[in-house]
Order: structure tokens, then sequence, then C-alpha cells
């Protein structure tokens, strides 16, 4: 099965496509997972990458096309992938239909997950980490016990990621408007598409996201 997961920044595709690939027993691909992790190691492809992301702008196609191509090719997505975090513009769709048509398969169905661009902005200038174990924390909905340091390391002060704040938050909006939401009519004239309400408690979502999944085809 090969699985597309969509929807504008801070929706909760990370947790939720991390708990769909769990229960699967799929390859979960987060392209957004695999540049930090670049830019961690300090590659210069990474840090180009982080640049980018911290302003709020996309990732060259290219770069994210050849990311996916050998991402996709390994052991463990031969099982089936859930995709998270691309494609994020057609030209990037149009590649993905192309690379799986060359393996003999296709996208089976793409989950979008959809929710109020004031709620998500709300989400995203709210969330933390703990710059030592990369725990994600959120202020509002899920901080930590005292409201400030990581439950797992006391006394490390949470930070905010540079493309969390506010002003980056908004250009995000911005690009995902102009570039990643006509996805959502590209995979609708597929009948690919199904939609799922991102507001409400992990669990709630989860069981939407289910029942999505439920009702779609088997493996290409």
């Amino acid at each position: 099965m090969h699985v597309v997961l969509l929807g504008p920044p801070g929706v909760g595709k990370g947790t939720q496509g991390r708990r769909v690939a769990e229960d699967r027993g799929w390859a979960l691909i987060s392209t957004g997972e695999m540049l930090r992790e670049s830019a961690r190691r300090g590659t210069p492809f990474g840090l180009e990458a982080q640049r980018k992301m911290n302003d709020g702008l996309l990732v060259p196609d290219d770069v994210m096309i050849a990311l996916v191509r050998e991402r996709t090719g390994q052991e463990d997505a031969a099982r089936g992938f859930l995709l998270d975090g691309f494609p994020r513009t057609v030209p990037q769709a149009d590649a993905l239909d192309r690379l799986l048509a060359e393996r003999g398969s296709r996208v089976d169905l793409v989950l979008s997950l959809t929710a109020s661009e004031e709620e998500l902005v709300r989400r995203l200038t709210e969330r933390r980490e703990c710059p030592v174990c990369k725990r994600a924390y959120n202020l509002e909905s899920a901080p930590p016990r005292d409201g400030r340091t990581c439950d797992s390391h006391p006394g490390v002060e949470l930070t905010q990621r540079e493309d969390d704040q506010a002003e980056t938050v908004k250009q995000r909006f911005r690009v995902y408007r102009e570039q990643t939401a006509p996805l959502i009519d590209y995979y609708r004239r597929s009948g690919h598409l199904r939609e799922v309400h991102g507001v409400g408690t992990v669990d709630e979502v989860y069981r939407d996201l289910q029942s999505a999944l439920s009702g779609a085809a088997g493996p290409a």
C-alpha cells in the first residue's frame, strides 16, 4: 500500500503518520525529518535545506524527488510506505506518479488532514522541543509538567524551532496556499483523495483516519 498524507503546517501529519505506519507495518517516509537530520549532521545539502525551511520556503523539487526516489527504493519500503511531506507541489506529484509507474505501482490512497488556518497558526507558535532528546511539546495542548523544561531532562529549557516562529509560520501558510493546496484538486480528480478533519484529540483524528483507510483498495 502506498499512501500520501497531506495537510497544512501544524495539522498533525507527523504524529498521525507515525502511528498509522507503525500500526500497518509500513515504512514512514517523512521528508521533513530526513532534511532536519541532514542539517543536524551538518551536510551541505542539509544546511541549505534548513536555511530554506527556516525562511518558510520549500526545498527545490529536483532535490526532493531525488531524496524520495532513493528512500522509496529501500527494502523496508517494499512492504508499503506512508509519505509525509512529499509531494508538496503538483510537479512533485507528477514525478511521484512516474517514479511508481516505473516500478509497476501507483499511489493507492491520499489522506488529507484539514483544519482552519487560525487554529493551526495557534498550534504552531505554541510548539516547543527539547534540544537534547528532541521530544515535542505544545504549551497549549501538551505542555511539560513545569511549563518550561523537558520532562525527561529536568533543567533543560525547551526551545522553539525557527520555522515555528510567528513570521515564518505566516510565510509557510502563504507557500502552502500557493504551491501545496493545489494538490488537493490534483488528487481529488484521480479519485484517491479522502479528507479527514484534523481537529480533535489525537485518538479521535486517528479513528477517522482508520475509517478512511478501511475503504481504500489493497496494494497495487
